[in-house]
């Protein structure tokens, strides 16, 4: 047996005051990441995984609302790397979000800094590699970002913080997995689920999670599905799960005794240890939709004064190909419009039902299909190609012919092609997105750069009546929805951050053969420097425009250099704290 802890705590230094000593200043946050492959056994064969800084899962981002994340990435991978941040929103800064439309990816054996703000957020995300089919192999990591003391949480404040990564697993490489999808054989069956990482309790000997806890104490549950392909029913035997967040938004607080978390989304429950502890209880993650996969990945909640193992049955899950069951779950999701979040304001004092709409998308997803001799995937009749160069790069040079403005707002009339086709988004307008899902299998449609307002899901194709059944009041906000197959989802998103962003399935196939798309958000008042950060001074140039890239080793170690200006502005800032603590203890 062996256990995995609540949470995982990153080293950092957080420095509360800004360069001119006022205390005004939004903190800063300091991390050294080195990213690597590890041995270890998820479903009990010795595998290669992608592990940071040693750990696997990764180490949990925990900051708070508007702190700025320093953050020093070490590729010590074989292959090119891009961390990106599922759910951080980067406002005005898509140069951070870590997807090959805006980054030119690390390079093996370089190191590069991100720099970023979680501003106005707060909640519960992950992070994951975004390239190569890297997040097959693991590389994710938590994304805890808390309310500032000024504003209170909505319940009473958890006895603990747990963090749980549920996810299909195979036991090939990432390497191995990219090249069956390229064929026509496609991505098999996952060989089972994991919990933080490791596989089914009591599964061949295989060592099992094991959370520990104080009996009559309330904690806090981070879900996440880092998975590549599986929706995953989650559950704890004898013990309710009562829903208080996801992704950044507070939401009503409802009793389920499951939930259906589907590829890349993020929930937030408070459980309570309500039982008398004389046994553990088992954790459940099972697939769903997925009669190809049998086993469930089970970690086990022990009280401390447990005298027993768990013991029976699991606890029993929604019946598997029941997708009417999940989709009223998904309706059931209600947004808290009377509580605050990232501001004072309460979350429903931004009325989205009462907005004109400007623009409308229908997007619809098609099964893979030979596309230029090569299998691909499309939306809208295209399935994206990732120039060298990335969008934004070119965009900012004014570089032609990267891409084209001219992403269709419906289905074409024409025979499916490969391109890179891009949203033109009119800044500050008010979309509507309609997610078709045409193909055989549950899609996880995820925007960067923003939260959009869930407003209706149904069964068959979606028309313009569709709309009389819209949620206009209390609809919650996520980054992350599920479109069921043979069904729509449809989304209201308010384009109020300049930037390049990626809109893609994550389901990990899908997305790698081509089912994604940027979308193009420009402030015409002025010019693009003023309306969004410029470009970072220590960043990785490829493509077209690789000239302008230098040796790291000429750089000075990239992210060192930069970072050894932040080392400098921390000796200061300390030297200024200790001024202050000293004149005030005169």
């Amino acid at each position: 047996m062996q256990c995995f802890p609540p949470h995982l705590w990153c080293t950092s230094l957080v420095v509360f005051l800004s360069v001119t000593g006022t205390l005004a200043a939004d903190p800063y946050v300091f991390f050294d990441w080195t990213v690597s492959y590890l041995s270890a056994s998820p479903l009990g064969t010795r595998q290669q995984v992608i592990g940071i800084n040693g750990q696997f899962p990764g180490p949990i981002l925990n900051v708070t609302t508007n702190w700025n994340v320093v953050m020093n990435v070490k590729n010590n991978l074989d292959e090119p790397l891009l961390l990106t941040w599922n759910g951080i929103q980067h406002r005005k800064n898509s140069w951070q979000d870590g997807v090959l439309g805006t980054n030119c990816p690390i390079p093996s054996g370089w190191n590069w800094t991100y720099e970023f703000q979680v501003k106005d957020q707060i909640g519960s995300f992950f992070y994951f590699p975004s390239t190569n089919f890297q997040r097959a192999s693991g590389g994710y990591g938590g994304i805890i970002v808390n309310n500032r003391a000024i504003i209170p949480v909505p319940f009473a404040l958890p006895d603990g913080d747990v963090t749980l990564f549920i996810s299909d697993w195979y036991t090939k490489s990432h390497k191995k997995l990219r090249k069956d999808v390229e064929s026509k054989n496609g991505l098999r069956p996952p060989d089972g689920i994991v919990i933080n990482g490791f596989g089914p309790f009591a599964s061949n000997g295989s060592p099992f999670g094991t959370i520990n806890v104080e009996p009559g104490r309330t904690y806090r549950f981070r879900v996440h599905n880092s998975g590549i392909a599986t929706s995953l029913n989650f559950r704890i035997q004898n013990h309710n799960l009562l829903l208080v967040e996801t992704e950044g938004s507070y939401t009503i607080q409802q009793n389920y005794t499951n939930m259906d978390i589907h590829v890349g989304q993020s929930f937030s429950f408070l459980v309570t240890m309500d039982q008398s502890g004389s046994n553990d209880y088992y954790i459940v993650a099972s697939p769903r939709f997925a009669t190809s996969v049998k086993a469930s990945g089970v970690a086990v909640l022990r009280y401390s004064n447990s005298q027993g193992s768990a013991s029976g049955p699991l606890p029993d899950p929604p019946i598997e190909l029941d997708t009417f069951f999940s989709m009223n779950q998904a309706r059931s999701l209600r947004l808290n419009l009377s509580s605050g979040a990232a501001r004072p304001n309460p979350q429903g004092s931004f009325k989205y039902g009462q907005i004109t709409v400007t623009d409308v998308y229908v997007i619809v997803n098609r099964p893979p299909e030979m596309i230029e001799g090569r299998l691909r995937a499309t939306l809208n009749g295209i399935s994206y190609l990732p120039p060298s160069t990335p969008l934004k790069l070119a965009q900012q040079y004014n570089i032609s012919g990267v891409y084209k403005l001219d992403f269709p707002k419906r289905p074409m009339n024409r025979h499916p092609r490969v391109d890179t086709s891009v949203i033109n988004g009119t800044f500050k307008g008010f979309v509507e997105i309609i997610f078709q899902n045409s193909d055989t299998t549950v899609k996880s449609y995820h925007l960067d750069g923003y939260a959009f307002f869930v407003v209706g899901m149904d069964f068959g194709l979606w028309t313009e009546n569709s709309r009389s059944t819209y949620n206009k009041g209390d609809a919650v906000a996520r980054s992350t929805t599920q479109v069921f197959p043979g069904a729509w989802t449809a989304v209201l998103v308010s384009l109020d951050n300049a930037g390049m962003w990626n809109l893609r399935i994550d389901n990990l196939a899908s997305w790698y053969l081509g089912q994604e798309l940027y979308l193009s958000v420009v402030n015409p008042e002025i010019d693009i420097d003023s309306s969004e950060n410029s470009v970072p001074k220590n960043f990785i140039y490829c493509g077209r425009l690789s000239p302008l890239q230098k040796d790291q080793a000429q750089r000075v170690n990239f992210s060192g250099s930069q970072r050894s200006i932040f080392v400098t502005s921390r000796g200061i800032l300390l030297a200024l704290f200790a001024i202050l603590v000293s004149s005030l203890a005169r």
